[in-house]
């Protein structure tokens, strides 16, 4: 989003319409081929036709990393007792930034890999993708009722607004010569995270049992039901709805050392040990493990585990607490 409103005009917007089409995608129709994260694909022919490059790229996140407090801090916590990926859906050059600010080895990062300048792009072909990039930011908020299931559950005027996006991505671009993009950049989220989980597993020599695996997204669904499944422990931090119908327990903090108590917690206790602590009044969890009495002075971090009755409040809770933390306007994305 924030590459996008630097690049391409109401691009707060365009960005908020792709994102949204993503979630219909992966989470309503579940179309064959399309998984969560895809939307950093399709907005890649809009970047290059508004001069994006990546070098611009490549700087603009370096000037516009954004950590939240505590975050260095519990990585190189983990680092020194555990084995720690993080797998993103991010733009490479975003995450060598993060590497870079938090002294983290990038060998030690899965992220999407993606050099514009592979792909040509006509002056027509340019002309053509600003004038869709009007249209589509012209387009009214993607919206659905909860539970819908297929396209005849969208009102009419959302209806047409996927139906037309259709038409953009999988005819118009895709019949581009800077269409080639579409299929020749694969974003690491759904399968491609749950595949980047078993690809670590395979480096370190541990197993699905042994992981801890943190997320907030539509993108992380798939490796935690693989995580999941596999006899290890999930957590939604700070996550969104589509995080909390798949996750375990739910962690709320606006602080990221939080996150180096519950892996010491699950590195000692395991993941029954862990469940257990989120089964304790707060902060008795915080305070047996010895956490530090700053990480909850002003504000009690939340570890609460993911029921069938609890979850329809701790998403509404969780996604307040989350346009809180990163901003409406980022909380919101799914």
């Amino acid at each position: 989003m924030e590459l996008s409103e630097f690049f391409i005009p109401r691009g707060r917007h365009f960005f908020s319409i792709v994102s949204k089409y993503d979630d219909y995608l992966a989470d309503i129709e579940k179309r064959r081929g399309y998984q969560a994260g895809d939307t950093l694909k399709l907005v890649l022919p809009f970047f290059k036709a508004f001069g994006a490059t990546d070098e611009a790229i490549r700087r603009f996140s370096q000037e516009h990393l954004l950590l939240l407090p505590g975050a260095r801090e519990m990585l190189h916590e983990i680092l020194e007792r555990m084995d720690v990926f993080i797998l993103s859906t991010s733009y490479a050059p975003y995450i060598e930034a993060l590497c870079r600010a938090v002294d983290f080895p990038e060998d030690r990062t899965y992220s999407t890999q993606v050099r514009l300048e592979d792909y040509d792009l006509s002056e027509k072909e340019r002309k053509t993708l600003i004038r869709l990039a009007e249209e589509m930011t012209a387009m009214e908020m993607i919206e659905w009722p909860d539970g819908a299931q297929r396209l005849e559950d969208l009102a009419d005027r959302d209806r047409k607004s996927i139906q037309r996006l259709d038409l953009i991505f999988w005819q118009e671009i895709d019949e581009m010569a800077v269409g080639k993009i579409l299929s020749g950049v694969k974003p690491v989220g759904g399968k491609e995270k749950a595949r980047a989980v078993l690809q670590g597993l395979e480096r370190t020599g541990n197993h699905l049992e042994d992981v801890l695996y943190a997320g907030d997204s539509i993108t992380d669904v798939e490796a935690f039901e693989l995580v999941r499944k596999g006899g290890g422990m999930t957590l939604s931090f700070n996550g969104n709805r589509y995080a909390l119908r798949s996750a375990e327990l739910a962690c709320l903090s606006s602080h990221a050392f939080i996150l180096a108590v519950v892996a010491d917690i699950f590195r000692t206790k395991g993941g029954e040990g862990l469940l257990n602590a989120a089964e304790q009044e707060r902060p008795d969890w915080l305070i047996s493990c010895g956490a530090d009495p700053a990480l909850y002075s002003e504000e009690i971090p939340k570890l609460q585990r993911v029921t069938e009755e609890n979850r329809p409040t701790l998403i509404q809770e969780s996604e307040t607490f989350r346009k809180q933390v990163r901003g409406v306007r980022i909380g919101t994305l799914g």
